[in-house]
């Protein structure tokens, strides 16, 4: 148990960001329509995913996330973060990707 939790704290520490920061951010400005969450699955709004359901799409990586939050979208309204906000919003959602079996 306390090698998976070395191993993931190791392999997200190459991400920058604060995923406690990432998670405070995330709480005032995305849970209007996102799950934010661990354990939530159900977003308010239905065409935003929940944060856990992104980062565990396979493949997800910070850059992804990055381009992802830098790339206007259809159903989510244009929103701007500094370079700070979007690495920690990053390295929350990174934060929730399950840990893989040792």
């Amino acid at each position: 148990m306390a090698t998976a939790l070395i191993l993931s704290i190791s392999a997200y520490a190459q991400e920058p960001g604060d995923a406690k920061a990432g998670y405070a951010f995330a709480q005032r400005n995305c849970a209007e329509c996102h799950a934010v969450g661990r354990g939530q699955t159900e977003s308010q709004n239905q065409d935003a995913p929940s944060f856990e359901s992104v980062a565990k799409t396979g493949g997800m990586t910070g850059r992804a996330l990055v381009v992802w939050l830098e790339t206007s979208h259809p159903t989510m309204p244009n929103f701007l973060f500094s370079e700070k906000d979007r690495n920690d919003v990053v390295a929350y959602i990174l934060s929730l990707k399950p840990v893989p079996a040792q």
